[in-house]
């Protein structure tokens, strides 16, 4: 299987208008949105989402739900959280066709490999990204296989969608009275690769299990941020901006991102919680704490990128490219 490479945020922020909403489940709505002067919008690949920012200045990341090919349409889906921090309640009480939302260029830390054989892990609203994914699979004549799991089966999103009429494909609705095991259903993961997106327990489940898998075989995105304890260390250490040629102190409380913005050195952020990937950024020397929910354990060895906004460092002295 190929490696699959994350995009990066070019900072480039469009204003476009929602063409549409529909009703997907109890409780999730999908969004339409597209350019106002009916120009193309940027290729994407599976697996990547948008920033977007409401009027209401409520900025919120989603998953690319739609079709790849499709460049005139990005669509989202959106679930109703309940108690909601603002983005849900916004869509799904005010949000209209014709308005306008701020939306970042699509950002990739989900990239889909190429290989022979797919398993996909679906929880709740996870979906969203795999739908993609499950169409390139198809497309290619991958061998795939489904497991969408939720508490109740009429607040699962999709479920009727023509990429899941036909293929590999089971429903796993507590309400029903169905349930999972995952080890018995993965089965061997010889040949293949598995991507899941969901709550938390469903991914250190996974997570588990992998420990006994080839280097690379699963991939996770979660939408939230996984709970960290303290830092290593307490210490303040030293970053050099190689390009900027600016040294900064970050001292123990403050994170890189504050740091570097305090110097005024400008990182595409959204989160702060290490979950969307925007301000990942280069490193070229240093060895990195890895604080974030993105990057995987070959990735993190590697250390040749970090996330600014939560990672902090092991050593006394980090070099960024930037």
């Amino acid at each position: 299987m190929s490696p699959s490479p994350r995009s990066q945020p070019t900072g480039e922020r469009l204003d476009l208008r929602v063409r549409d909403l529909r009703f997907e489940a109890d409780g999730v709505l999908s969004i339409g949105l597209e350019r106002p002067d009916g120009q193309a919008l940027t290729a994407w690949q599976p697996g990547a989402h948008l920033d977007v920012r409401f009027a209401t200045g409520v900025e919120r990341q989603y998953s690319l739900c739609s079709d790849p090919s499709d460049r005139f349409e990005w669509r989202v889906a959106v679930l109703r959280e309940e108690p909601s921090r603002g983005g849900s309640q916004y869509v799904h009480e005010s949000l209209r066709p014709g308005d306008l939302v701020s939306v970042g260029s699509p950002i990739n830390t989900f990239a889909q490999a190429s290989a022979a054989r797919y398993v996909f892990i679906a929880g709740g609203i996870g979906i969203t990204p795999l739908l993609p994914m499950i169409q390139s699979a198809e497309a290619s004549g991958a061998r795939w296989s489904l497991a969408y799991l939720g508490r109740e089966e009429e607040r699962m999103a999709f479920r009727g969608h023509p990429l899941l009429a036909g293929g590999d494909v089971e429903i796993f609705a507590r309400d029903r009275g169905a349930r999972i095991d995952l080890a018995t259903w993965i089965g061997t993961v010889e040949n293949a690769v598995v991507y899941a997106c969901g709550p938390e327990r469903l991914l250190e489940a996974l997570e588990d299990l992998a420990t006994d898998w080839p280097s690379g075989t699963l991939h996770v995105e979660r939408f939230q941020a996984k709970a960290l304890a303290e830092p290593l260390s307490a210490d303040a250490f030293e970053v050099e901006c190689r390009r900027s040629g600016v040294s900064l102190t970050v001292e123990n409380g403050c994170s890189i991102l504050e740091m570097l913005e305090s110097a005024g050195i400008g990182v595409p952020s959204s989160c702060l919680e290490g979950v969307c990937g925007t301000c990942e950024t280069p490193l070229i020397d240093g060895e990195a704490e890895h604080r974030d929910s993105i990057l995987s354990p070959d990735e993190r060895e590697a250390q040749d990128t970090m996330m600014v906004c939560v990672s902090r460092a092991l050593t006394s002295r980090l070099v960024l490219d930037i």
